[in-house]
């Protein structure tokens, strides 16, 4: 039996693999002996527009001009990155495991056919599998963007058998490795919605339906022109104050003495100076993301004004923990104005000098190539901070501490999932030549106990001393000049904030 079974297989295979052909023979001259209305001008040339990907860049580059808050952001870049995946896939393994021919174009009208006819073997369809994986991987974070550019995608795939380039075979198999990609990626990279769910102290809050009750301070140069109009329109009974950045401070007190509740619409840093009013006040406040990170509403797990109100109406709160600097004794009677909090970051060394001299030269360039200048300039210098950390005098690039612990990898901020958790996460590059490479080796090996290049910890509260005159300091996007001694340490549960408590 086995001896006729190892006989017999290379029969079988033989009959399943014509039987397949014919099928596709069939089908693509089905399709090519049909008349498709409208599509003869329009399938050609998005079959072309997607050669190399450029199509799926172009759409990842509009969801992030057009689209809203982060959701857009991550959706754009999971979909690059499936693409990227699939593409390295189809064009390693795929292409050179199965060398078919691509269908002869005897029966596809010449006005379907592609002007430059591809030279690559015919299984599985490139262009199928990064269509899918785009929008595969865009619905995984989005599944608003995921029904617009679903059909963008089925078309670019049903394309390739329209032009007679690939056999519907190609194009099936093609688009499930294309999913197969944005899964595989999902799995090493998770979406937003597998991440487990923040654990934080619910706290008591007036419930503010409409935003009645509400004093919502916009700061006028964050986030799009129609933001002010569109918590207006979401919150129809809250009183709405837009104000220049020098005003906020007097308009955030103002605002909180005669409101039950403070809002702010703004960036990192306008929220930090309505997290210190509202503590001081003992009011909820409500975050608004309208800056260009938004880290502490984006952990807090609010990416729109929608869920922001819904936890308005229903009076949905948390307590989070405020991170605190002041100086020490050695900084001199004149240093209590240095005294602060911080709701995401504190650092030392080189971030502190890249945001000065980004903000110097924005205004005149733009952000980012501002950003990419201070960088250049800030990365080229071989002169480290000197200071004593818990006791310790060392060289450093860089001193970061986190409000609360962050999940990513590396010296940078990631995710954080518990903004009450009493820690900070104290990260420091060591001094050193090369800067740059170190600084990247650090983000590379993540936040490894003992490195010659990376040492992190987790610390209730962090002793730093010996700085010279003139130190700038980073905290939240904000930019001071450091006392010679500092205290960094967690006021725990300090602050509520709204949050609503099913997030979608």
């Amino acid at each position: 039996m086995s001896d006729a079974y190892t006989q017999g297989s290379p029969q079988v295979r033989a009959r399943v693999t014509a039987l397949l052909s014919g099928w596709d023979r069939q089908i693509l001259h089905t399709v090519a002996a049909r008349r498709w209305p409208g599509a003869e001008p329009v399938l050609p040339r998005l079959s072309r527009s997607a050669n190399h990907g450029l199509l799926w860049f172009g759409v990842a580059a509009g969801m992030v001009a057009l689209g809203r808050g982060a959701r857009s952001r991550r959706a754009a870049v999971r979909g690059v990155g499936s693409l990227a995946l699939a593409s390295a896939t189809i064009n390693t393994i795929g292409k050179r495991s199965v060398r078919r021919a691509r269908p002869v174009l005897d029966t596809v009208p010449v006005i379907r056919r592609l002007k430059r006819q591809p030279f690559t073997t015919s299984f599985p369809s490139g262009h199928a599998a990064s269509a899918a994986a785009f929008a595969t991987g865009v619905a995984l974070e989005s599944k608003s963007w995921g029904a617009i550019v679903a059909p963008v995608a089925a078309s670019v795939a049903f394309s390739r058998v329209y032009t007679g380039v690939h056999y519907p075979s190609d194009v099936l198999v093609g688009a499930a490795l294309g999913v197969g990609a944005a899964f595989a990626l999902r799995g090493a990279v998770p979406t937003r919605s597998q991440l487990p769910a923040p654990g934080r102290p619910a706290a008591e809050a007036p419930a503010l339906p409409g935003g009645e009750g509400l004093v919502v301070v916009v700061n006028q140069r964050a986030g799009t022109a129609d933001s002010a109009a569109v918590v207006r329109q979401a919150l129809p009974l809250a009183e709405v104050v837009e104000c220049a950045p020098d005003e906020l401070s007097a308009e955030l007190e103002k605002a909180a003495s005669r409101g039950r509740a403070l809002g702010v619409l703004g960036g990192d840093g306008t929220i930090n100076r309505a997290a210190a009013v509202a503590v001081a006040h003992d009011i909820p406040l409500a975050v608004f993301p309208g800056g260009t990170f938004n880290h502490f509403a984006y952990d807090l797990g609010i990416e729109s004004v929608d869920d922001t109100c819904r936890a308005l109406i229903g009076g949905e709160a948390v307590r989070v923990d405020l991170g605190r600097f002041a100086p020490g004794p050695q900084s001199g009677p004149d240093s209590g104005k240095e005294s602060g909090i911080f709701l995401n970051t504190f650092s030392l060394g080189v971030y502190p000098e890249l945001v000065r001299i980004r903000e110097r030269w924005s205004p005149r360039i733009g952000g980012w190539p501002a950003g990419v200048l201070a960088a250049a300039l800030v990365l080229r210098g071989e002169h480290p901070l000197e200071a004593e950390v818990q006791g310790r005098r060392r060289p450093m690039w860089l001193l970061f501490a986190g409000n609360g612990i962050y999940q990513r990898v590396g010296p940078t901020p990631g995710h954080r999932l518990d903004l009450a958790d009493g820690l900070l996460d104290v990260r420091v590059v060591h001094g050193g030549r090369w800067p740059g490479v170190r600084l990247l080796a650090a983000a590379l090996t993540g936040p490894l106990s003992r490195s010659p290049v990376h040492a992190a910890q987790k610390l209730r509260q962090l002793w730093i001393g010996g700085l010279a005159p003139g130190t700038p300091m980073a905290y939240d996007g904000e930019v001071a000049t450091a006392p010679r001694e500092l205290l960094v340490d967690k006021a725990h549960e300090a602050l509520t904030v709204y949050r609503p408590q099913a997030l979608l």
